[in-house]
């Protein structure tokens, strides 16, 4: 099962990006966000976008330095048991800000929050296997495909679609420079 630690951090930064804790003043924008078709797409929005879905997600909204809009969310979960220990991210981007690199930069900074601050030597994501975008950004940030799970979620079409499987281990994350 995985599941999130008491001490969640008050905010992650990174050199271009800042991840806040959810709050109920970001729903508007990410309900926004979530439904573009682009995001749509792969983040089905059947409940109008509950801020706490998952309980055992740690959320934050992304924020792009000096721009006072929520950009996307990114969650992670950790399972907490020793002999499985490790983590998982997942994230969306409003559309208007994909091409420029953030996504990498907020996945590479949560890793680095997760490998650096909560001891996880491994830490996983899992793309739809036709996301050719978002597989390049986390292989960017260190990401290697371990595998095929086929018929792995339901689409907004009703159809089982593939996902794909990555990981990254703790001495493979591509850390973000600061500028």
């Amino acid at each position: 099962m995985l599941r999130h630690m008491a001490s969640d951090p008050a905010r992650i930064v990174g050199p271009r990006v800042v991840l806040v804790p959810l709050a109920p003043e970001h729903a508007p924008a990410l309900r926004q966000i979530r439904a573009t078709p682009e995001v749509s797409a792969r983040w089905p929005d059947d409940a109008g976008f509950p801020l706490h879905d998952e309980p055992d997600a740690v959320r934050f909204a992304v924020f792009i330095r000096d721009d006072p809009r929520p950009r996307g969310l990114v969650q992670f979960g950790e399972e907490l048991t020793a002999d499985y220990r490790h983590a998982s991210i997942d994230i969306f981007l409003d559309p208007e800000v994909h091409g420029h690199g953030y996504g990498r930069e907020v996945v590479a900074v949560v890793a680095g929050h997760l490998i650096d601050e909560r001891g996880h030597h491994r830490i996983t994501i899992d793309p739809a296997a036709d996301n050719l975008a978002a597989i390049a950004c986390y292989s960017a940030a260190g990401f290697q495909p371990v595998g095929i799970m086929r018929q792995y979620e339901r689409g907004p079409d009703g159809a089982f679609h593939d996902g794909l499987l990555m990981d990254l281990l703790a001495d493979e994350l591509i850390r973000v420079s600061p500028r």
